[in-house]
């Protein structure tokens, strides 16, 4: 009798193990959370690579400056370790560039794969039988490579934001632009009329903010032209965002011009405009992405922009982590319309 207990329980265990280790396959709740800041990248790669000219490749790529930030900072930080450190205190990075470089490799190519060792995870792994190849490989992928670990970063700021909603203001906006939208906890309302919202989160030295407006189309003129869209924005900004002196007002700076770039996100195109606001007399300033679609109906310009001040701060990680919740627009569920 205990011989046939004690098999049983070594049977009921098995299929315990047996089970983790299939859910962990499958990348379920088993998983670790990701380690490392936001904005880190980790980079397997040999240290004498590392520091010749594949090195100075990546550095070129992924750690090239912020466009339209104040001063110089990098578009991630990377860390260096080689494949022999590669170990299970390293691979629950967030976001990991994983080079696998040796004379067995069958196939040159790259494959992109999230929470392979923690979630949520991004591990893009280049495989090639030389470095040589390795390099091309990465040089011809560059700007997919970017825009995978873009996503991923943003996906995090989304995920976060729809688990710590602020719902009632995401609701105002919603309301207004007719798509749900989902804003996180810390925000606070600071402005309302039926065609203007302004939102943002205050810290001690940082100012997170959100505007969403709307205006008709007009049939006769180029809605989604820089000039357009810049004329629209200060129009809204100098009736809406007063400055802290009278007679102050935000508005876009043009000591360096705006930049509008039209891109496709989840099947939606939009408008990406990128420049620097400032006040009129007065001296506050820093950087604004905004972004302008159609709304639902086809009859207004929806506009979602992020702005930051943080004159003591680092920015690229306030605007990144901003910027991030104009991509959480989704259309409305049907149980909302």
């Amino acid at each position: 009798m205990k011989r046939y207990f004690k098999l049983i329980t070594i049977i009921l265990c098995t299929s315990i193990l047996a089970s983790c280790q299939f859910f962990n396959r499958k990348g379920a709740s088993l998983l670790p959370n990701v380690s490392g800041k936001a904005g880190e990248i980790l980079v397997v790669l040999d240290k004498n690579s590392w520091e010749n000219s594949m090195g100075v490749d990546i550095r070129a790529t992924l750690a090239s400056n912020c466009t339209y930030l104040a001063q110089k900072e990098a578009l991630y930080s990377l860390i260096n370790i080689s494949p022999r450190a590669f170990s299970d205190m390293f691979n629950i990075h967030r976001n990991i560039l994983l080079f696998n470089i040796g004379n067995d490799i069958i196939n040159n190519n790259i494959v992109y794969q999230n929470n392979i060792w923690s979630k949520p995870q991004c591990v893009i792994q280049i495989n090639a039988q030389s470095h040589e190849i390795a390099d091309s490989l990465f040089k011809e992928n560059k700007e997919r490579i970017i825009a995978t670990f873009e996503q991923a970063e943003r996906n995090r700021v989304i995920e976060n934001s729809k688990l710590y909603e602020q719902r009632e203001i995401s609701k105002l906006i919603s309301d207004l632009i007719d798509y749900d939208v989902h804003i996180p906890i810390g925000y606070r309302l600071m402005k309302k009329t039926s065609d203007f919202i302004w939102i943002q989160d205050e810290k001690q030295y940082s100012i997170q903010g959100i505007f969403a407006y709307k205006y008709p189309v007009e049939n006769n003129k180029d809605n989604f032209s820089m000039t357009n869209i810049i004329s629209k924005r200060n129009d809204f900004l100098e009736k809406n965002v007063p400055g802290t002196r009278p007679d102050s007002w935000m508005t876009t700076s043009f000591y360096i011009e705006p930049n509008t770039s039209y891109l496709k996100y989840q099947g939606k195109e939009f408008a990406q405009t990128r420049g620097f606001w400032d006040l009129h007399n007065d001296y506050m300033g820093g950087p604004f992405v905004s972004h302008s679609f159609y709304s639902p109906d086809g009859k207004y310009i929806v506009v979602l922009e992020a702005f930051i001040y943080a004159p003591k701060l680092s920015k690229r990680q306030l605007l990144r982590q901003t910027e991030s919740i104009l991509y959480s627009v989704e259309d409305k569920k049907t149980e909302n319309k």
